[in-house]
């Protein structure tokens, strides 16, 4: 098909082996690429009861057609394997440069498998690729990982590195890229640490064919245009995400004192307070035209340069901790980065401490301090602790639901869906949202059902597929609307493309054409959706997941007293019941059934769920 190479770079690095591992035109087509193509891939390797860092299991990075074709807000890639936290399906993406010179390199992706003797990492350019020693670089943080390689590199490259954390193995340990971008979540970077991979570089300008160049220039002009009438192009070029904490405190949406409450000083951590009182100058990746990305030049002495905070990062170790010290924010959220953390999951697990520590569970003799709300010295130094992997920090590096465990503490009190942390959306304010969390292919994600995106005033870009919102806090008919919303979704990180694009699902489905040469209507894509999430059930099925692990914890769901969401609590069975009904999931084995799968051409999991 046109808008790809055909191929990913397959390495293996306990025998040191490198070469191409075709992907048919059948393949592409079925699953187009990014995070469905690597599923497709890494379903071959999945074994009941697997050890997500075993050397055999594959991590893969892949790039969809969209990268490089000229449309705006489509340099991303995702990064995929079994979950190091979860142990299920795990899924990040990244953007930067890095997904642009990846397929620049003449690759659709990379399947990295086995592991070094010795650190290692990787050069990919278009004309060779080679596995380079890295012991000079173990032990460094990503930033100086980076800024070596760049020297050794000598020339336009983009590098793709773990810190500290994916080093020691920390379970929500993330990739960083392009000095602050990151897959943060699942913890993949823990995954390449068990490789001994340091890092993958990649250089090159190559460009997949066109079907249609004539069409696709002037879906660019449109995109671009779409862009810039955006409502919110302005309010992300000024603030970034963090735009959106003001609209979410009022909606009852940014979980404080650890999802017990929904109402804090917003004023002291939202957009216009970090302008203030900062340096600031924004980010774009490779071909955006907004640039939501933050960076706050001369923060101390000892950082003159900070990547972020972003929007789920201020959450987290802000109102979620009670924490409204702005400097230690931008502190945690710069350790974090250097050390390649996942700043959710490492906020939500100290946010626990501090929860834990209120009701007695974690005492000072046990933690060797005291663990209060608030204390921005302590956040600062639990965070220290979990990087460097030392007393208390062990525990929380571990994620809640090992936390919970470990410490003797009520499962119902541990934020997660299938051993993922929370994201700081509340699940209170969206029903549609609880009911993504519950039933997503890596657990709670707030990009998978994105209800706090796609269900806000001005939002057309899925109403070609008949997904229309009613009243968010009203539970009928969201067993079907999110169903299509998490369809929807899939398609993102499969074609790739921000989540943030204006771009309509019209536009969407005309650009794939005029890519590929495919000849789809836009109703199509809901097929592709309900495929890629099909397959990583499917995933998840054979690692043991059943509808018994469809649900939330009572903290994030219980009503609260205050704010927007005071005496709601999503209807989780309600919900359920349509949405199992209308997926054609089997209600007592929380598998979708063999005719859907069959239906989708899924085949071979038909066969190994229901044989």
């Amino acid at each position: 098909m046109k808008g790809y190479f055909g191929k990913f770079l397959k390495v293996n690095l306990t025998d040191k082996k490198i070469e191409d591992f075709p992907i048919n035109d059948d393949d592409l087509k079925k699953y187009v690429g990014g995070s469905t193509l690597a599923a497709s891939i890494i379903y071959n390797y999945v074994k009941p009861a697997m050890n997500p860092l075993a050397p055999e299991n594959p991590l893969v990075f892949a790039t969809g057609p969209f990268v490089g074709s000229g449309i705006p807000m489509v340099s991303r890639a995702a990064i995929c394997g079994i979950a190091p936290g979860s142990g299920l399906w795990g899924e990040a993406t990244t953007a930067g440069s890095f997904p642009m010179r990846l397929k620049g390199t003449g690759y659709d992706g990379i399947i990295i498998t086995g592991k070094a003797d010795t650190p290692v990492y990787l050069l990919i350019k278009a004309d060779k690729a080679e596995i380079k020693d890295a012991s000079h670089l173990w032990g460094k943080d990503s930033y100086q990982t980076q800024e070596i390689i760049d020297q050794e590199a000598g020339e336009k490259n983009s590098t793709a590195c773990i810190g500290t954390g994916g080093e020691k193995l920390i379970k929500y340990a993330g990739i960083m890229n392009d000095e602050g971008r990151t897959a943060g979540r699942c913890g993949l970077g823990a995954l390449m640490g068990s490789k001994n991979l340091k890092a993958v570089t990649v250089s090159g300008n190559l460009k997949a064919e066109i079907a249609d160049s004539h069409t696709l220039k002037s879906l660019i002009e449109e995109a671009r245009d779409c862009i810039r009438n955006y409502p919110n192009t302005n309010a992300y070029k000024l603030y970034g995400t963090n735009m959106y904490i003001d609209l979410g405190m009022r909606l009852g949406d940014v979980p404080t004192k650890y999802f017990t409450k929904s109402i804090f000083p917003v004023e002291k951590l939202h957009g216009p307070a970090f302008r203030k009182r900062y340096t600031m100058t924004n980010y774009s990746c490779t071909g955006c035209l907004i640039g939501c990305g933050r960076v706050i030049k001369d923060f101390s002495e000892d950082i003159k340069k900070v990547d972020g905070p972003e929007y789920e990062t201020v959450a987290a170790f802000g109102p979620l901790c009670m924490n409204f010290d702005i400097d230690s924010v931008v502190r945690a959220n710069h350790l974090c980065n250097a050390h390649g953390i996942d700043t959710i999951s490492a906020g939500v697990s100290i946010a626990f401490a501090m929860y834990l520590y209120e009701k007695g569970i974690i005492t000072k003799e046990k933690a060797g301090m005291e663990i209060k709300w608030g204390d921005s010295k302590v956040i600062l130094k639990l965070l220290d602790m979990i990087i460097k992997q030392e007393g208390i920090g062990v525990i929380l590096s571990k994620g809640v639901k090992e936390m919970a465990a470990a410490l003797g503490a009520d499962p119902e009190e541990a934020a997660h869906v299938k051993g993922l942390e929370f994201p700081m959306h509340d699940s209170r304010a969206y029903q549609g949202a609880a009911l993504s969390y519950a039933v997503g292919p890596r657990g709670a994600c707030h990009l998978k059902g994105a209800f706090y995106h796609l269900d806000a005033p001005g939002n057309e870009s899925a109403q070609e597929l008949g997904i229309t919102f009613s009243d968010k806090n009203n539970p009928a008919q969201k067993g079907a609307l999110t169903a299509k919303s998490l369809h929807f979704c899939e398609l993102y990180n499969s074609f790739t493309l921000c989540q943030f694009s204006p771009m309509t699902a019209g536009m969407i489905a005309r650009a794939l054409n005029a890519i590929t040469g495919a000849e789809l209507s836009t109703i199509d894509l809901l097929t592709f959706g309900e495929r890629s999430l099909n397959l990583k059930r499917a995933i998840n099925n054979k690692l043991g997941v059943t509808r018994q692990d469809d649900k939330l914890p009572k903290i994030a769901r219980q009503a609260l007293k205050e704010g927007a969401t005071a005496g709601m609590e999503p209807d989780m069975d309600l919900m359920l019941k349509e949405f199992y009904e209308v997926s054609s999931w089997d209600w007592e084995s929380g598998k979708p059934k063999k005719e859907k799968l069959i239906e989708l051409g899924l085949d071979q999991a038909a066969k190994d769920l229901w044989t």
